[in-house]
């Protein structure tokens, strides 16, 4: 048994430094392009760069790092990763279009009641290209973090 904390784990560190950056970096490219800071970026989902995808990779990059590519524990991670990649840019990212459908509709259909006034979340998904952002993200806080 180690005698270590928990912030000598530099896999885990690797892994939520690759959230926070990329929960910033969303924030920050918000502040460009609204002119406004939206402190709720900060932990909201969605957007670019996909900071679940970073996230992943960057547990996965320091774990091979650490404990070998050939190591199970690097592919639980592997594994892990793809499957949250999958549904980021997959699954998550249809219940996106499908809610500005939906809002769309119901602007349509019930212009000036207060139905009209409730709006589905929309920013849920990513495109292909912030989750590859994000891996990229993940990939090189966890080689960094693990050199």
């Amino acid at each position: 048994m180690s005698n270590g904390s928990i912030f000598d784990n530099r896999v885990l560190i690797a892994a939520f430094l690759a959230w926070a950056i990329a929960q910033v970096s969303k924030t920050i490219l918000e502040l460009f392009k609204q002119r406004k800071l939206t402190p709720s970026r900060l932990v909201s989902s969605g957007g670019m760069p996909s900071s679940h995808s970073a996230l992943v990779t960057g547990l996965a990059t320091a774990v091979g790092r650490n404990l070998g590519v050939t190591s199970p524990e690097f592919a639980i991670a592997l594994v892990l990763a793809s499957i949250v990649m999958y549904d980021a840019a997959g699954v998550r990212r249809a219940v996106s279009i499908q809610a500005r459908i939906l809002n769309q509709m119901l602007e349509e259909a019930f212009q000036g009641s207060p139905m009209a006034e409730k709006r589905l979340r929309e920013l849920i998904g990513h495109t292909p290209i912030q989750v590859f952002v994000g891996a990229l993200l993940g990939v090189c806080v966890g080689f960094i973090m693990t050199i």
